[in-house]
Parts: C-alpha cells; sequence; structure tokens
C-alpha cells in the first residue's frame, strides 16, 4: 500500500487510484487488489480482483455490501492455504474453514503472515484492516467509509470501521477490549481514528490523542483482496 501510493502514509482513506466519478473508491479499490496480486504473482492480476469494502453508494447510487462484492468461494491464499469454502465459513469472527496456519492471521498478497512477516524481527502491530462492515459484512454505517473510500481528510466525522487481519489481545489476553470491541474479528473490530494517511506498527496502546489516522491504532491502511475465481 505504501509502495502504490508512493507515500509511506499509504492511501489513509482515499482508495480511487486513478478512478473517477461515482464509485470510484471501490473501483479504485479492486484496481489496487489487481495491481498488488500482479506484482506478487505475475498473471494473477488478470483474475476479477474484489476490495472487501462496504460502501453508502456504488456506481448506481446504491448501498454496496463487501460481502456481496466477493463471489462464493472457495477462497484461498497467496501459497495455496484454505481461507474459507463459502460465505457460511466466512462470517465468523474467524473464518470458521481455514487452515490452522492463516485463520488467526490472515496473511498478505505473498502468503506472509501480517503479525510477524520476518521472523528474525520482532512482531509488528498491523491489524487494522479496512472494511467499512459490520459482522455481517454488510455496510456499517453511512460514515464508516471515508465518503466510500474517496477521502482522507482528517475529519473526525468520518471513522471507517476496521477489521483484525489477527486477533488483538488487550491487556493480558484474550479477545476482549474495552467499550465492547472485538479485538478477535476479522471484518468489524472497532472504527479508525479517521481517514488522513498514516502507519502506527509500533504497539501503542491503542491511537494517540487527536489522531486521525487509518492506521493510529496499529495499521497501514490495508485492505483485505478477493479473487471471484480461485
Amino acid at each position: 500500500m505504501r509502495e502504490l501510493s508512493g507515500s509511506q502514509d499509504g492511501f489513509g482513506g482515499d482508495l480511487r487510484f486513478g478512478e473517477t466519478g461515482p464509485g470510484a473508491g471501490l473501483r479504485g479499490a479492486d484496481k489496487i487488489c489487481a495491481t498488488i496480486a500482479e506484482k506478487s504473482l505475475p498473471g494473477a492480476g488478470s483474475k476479477t480482483w474484489r476490495a472487501f469494502l462496504s460502501a453508502a453508494a456504488g456506481e448506481d447510487g446504491k448501498r454496496v455490501d463487501a460481502i456481496d462484492r466477493i463471489g462464493e468461494g472457495p477462497w484461498y491464499d497467496r501459497i495455496g492455504r484454505l481461507v474459507a469454502n463459502n460465505k457460511r465459513e466466512l462470517l465468523n469472527e474467524r473464518p470458521s474453514g481455514a487452515d490452522e496456519a492463516v485463520a488467526d492471521d490472515l496473511p498478505n498478497e505473498d502468503g506472509v503472515p501480517n503479525h510477524q512477516p520476518d521472523p528474525s524481527l520482532p512482531e509488528v502491530d498491523n491489524h487494522d484492516t479496512l472494511t467499512g462492515s459490520n459482522a455481517e459484512g454488510r455496510l456499517y454505517g453511512a460514515t464508516a467509509t471515508c465518503s466510500d473510500w474517496t477521502s482522507a481528510a482528517a475529519d473526525r466525522s468520518s471513522k471507517p470501521r476496521l477489521g483484525h487481519s489477527w486477533p488483538r489481545s488487550f491487556g493480558g489476553g484474550g479477545a476482549g477490549g474495552p467499550g465492547g470491541i472485538n479485538m478477535a474479528h476479522w471484518m468489524s473490530a472497532h472504527d479508525a481514528a479517521g481517514c488522513t494517511p498514516g502507519v502506527n506498527l509500533v504497539d501503542a496502546g491503542g491511537p494517540q490523542q487527536g489522531s486521525t489516522s487509518v492506521g493510529a491504532g496499529g495499521g497501514y491502511g490495508g485492505i483485505y483482496c478477493f479473487a471471484l475465481t480461485p
């Protein structure tokens, strides 16, 4: 995300990636997914890719739910490990059908664990992943999508909904967190601080006061990408 955005702070909540017009945020995010897939595995970019993102209005002005964008499964990671066979398995706190190696650490585009990409280095705090979605994979709310993934403005009235690519333990362990936050849910855990670009990979116990960054609580503005065919 940093490389494609041309910034060490990433895209923030603006994922248009050169797209314009209605639905540009979703189309841009899909293009980001395809571009990343091609960089990881030449030829993979030709598949139809969809970012797991909900929006208040798509190209036709109607609500878009992330779970309706990604096909019916099955889905695998970059190196062929099962993530879920179908939506029933996917729609759980953690994908219930997933290979045990990836269920609690959904990997990046190279099949590398997010929590500790380099086993020779310490773990990194990069769990927060943009979705705009509730626990059913549907739009969380009108202010949960950074203006349908077109805005990186420092406006605290818009706080995108996040999932956790790996369960974020809090205060000594477990999936629970303060204020009813579900620290384990892969698609709907809590809100980001805001929509501005920003990366924080050091465990600082949550966003700093006054932050408006998508990555302030531990992340880089990442998104989940699904191909419509295996």
